[in-house]
């Protein structure tokens, strides 16, 4: 029933408020669908608040909820679509309207997204991202992999490509639906296969653009698994540049396109002949500088004049030899010539000091009978026969009479 009220009459302010807050919470909790145009996340407060609007009309509300509730809801965005369990309030104290959320989904494309940020951040913690566990791609692969759908614009684009880079290219197809309820299976079985094989060395899953739906199977938890867990490289080339389904990022490499795929797994022949005839006009002009610089080291030491005349140095030796012989020469005769006058004196005067040389001044030597020299006059006695030897011959005689010298006076002696 409506409130009666005049002028004279008025409703106090807190009956209209509450009654209105009656009125208003008696609509009960319902779902509701609508954008979200702003939403403000408070660090370490529990009550966060966002605002959605109608998807046609010009019609926003402010709706309050918790931090648990948000993070319940996966990665939010400004601009999703979300469905809203909410229930519609009224402050009395601000008598400002407002709805408390206590749960939200995205719906949509949003709810897609959603959960393939959740999936995303699952494999992530398993490791399946890490960049160091990525498999380099051979420089030139015996077989090349593809997966993909028969008769594709992909299977077409890849093989084209890659045979005008490298015309001698040999394919192992396994085709797989690309699209569809069976598809992320189908494709994962036909990578094992791939895999098992001895010859290829590189595997390339190819699928053209497409909706988000249609390229929700290349993002599937059980095909990323069995791609991080093949042996052999797997390039990831789904959909177009902008795509980015959870393949490309568990792949060893990631190809924007099918046709970036067969840049990537082949080298251009054309652009490799040109390197490999670079390479060996280098490598001759490399060979040619070494031969002039080593000629003309040749030449400078052929230059030199014991190359231009190998007797020269001989010669020189034997100059030197001949020099070193005359000296050695001269100071062995000057050392002779000193050395023989030296003995010259030495035997002259031996010969002076010799008795020969007394004897032929004409002394004599006297010794006793038995040959014992005299010295003195007290050697011998009278009547005793002496022999007296001289230069020519010996004479014997009698001693007559010994007189002994008298002995010189000592002038400082007194008298």
């Amino acid at each position: 029933m409506p409130l009666e009220s005049s002028p004279e009459q008025p409703q106090p302010l807190r009956v209209v408020v509450n009654a209105l807050k009656d009125y208003v919470e008696r609509t009960g909790a319902i779902w509701v669908e609508g954008q979200v145009i702003q939403l403000t996340r408070r660090a370490g407060q529990v009550t966060q608040f966002l605002t959605l609007r109608d998807k046609l009309a010009e019609v926003s509300v402010k709706i309050s909820t918790t931090t648990a509730v948000l993070d319940a809801a996966g990665p939010l965005v400004e601009g999703q679509v979300v469905t809203a369990w909410v229930r519609p309030t009224l402050w009395s104290r601000s008598g400002s309207l407002t709805f408390e959320c206590r749960d939200i989904r995205p719906s949509g494309e949003g709810r897609l997204l959603a959960h393939l940020e959740q999936t995303k951040r699952a494999l992530q913690a398993e490791g399946l991202f890490a960049s160091e566990l990525k498999k380099p791609l051979p420089f030139l692969p015996r077989r090349i992999g593809l997966v993909t759908a028969e008769a594709s614009a992909a299977e077409r684009d890849v093989i084209e490509n890659v045979r005008r880079r490298w015309p001698a290219a040999v394919f192992e197809i396994r085709y797989a639906l690309m699209q569809g309820a069976n598809c992320a299976l189908d494709v994962a079985d036909a990578v094992a296969v791939l895999d098992k094989h001895p010859e290829v060395d590189v595997i390339v899953i190819a699928r053209g653009g497409g909706s988000l739906e249609d390229l929700l199977p290349f993002s599937d938890a059980g095909l990323a698994r069995a791609v991080f867990a093949a042996r052999t490289p797997v390039v990831s080339a789904i959909g177009h540049e902008t795509d980015t389904p959870i393949l490309d990022l568990v792949a060893d490499v990631r190809a924007s396109t099918p046709t970036d795929a067969a840049k990537r797994v082949v080298p251009d022949a054309a652009a490799e002949a040109e390197r490999v005839a670079q390479a060996r006009l280098r490598s001759e002009q490399a060979i040619l500088g070494r031969l002039a610089s080593e000629q003309r080291q040749l030449d400078a030491l052929r230059s030199r004049p014991v190359l231009r005349d190998p007797s020269a140095t001989i010669d020189i030796a034997a100059q030197r030899l001949h020099d070193l012989a005359g000296r050695l020469g001269r100071a062995i005769g000057v050392r002779l010539d000193g050395e023989a006058d030296t003995l010259t004196h030495t035997i002259a005067r031996v010969r002076a000091l010799s008795p020969q040389a007394t004897l032929q001044r004409g002394y004599a030597i006297l010794s006793t009978a038995d040959g014992v020299t005299i010295t003195s006059v007290t050697d011998v006695m009278p009547d005793e026969t002496i022999v007296a030897r001289l230069l020519d011959g010996e004479i014997a005689a009698a001693v007559i009479d010994v007189e002994p010298a008298d002995q010189p006076s000592d002038e400082n002696e007194e008298p």
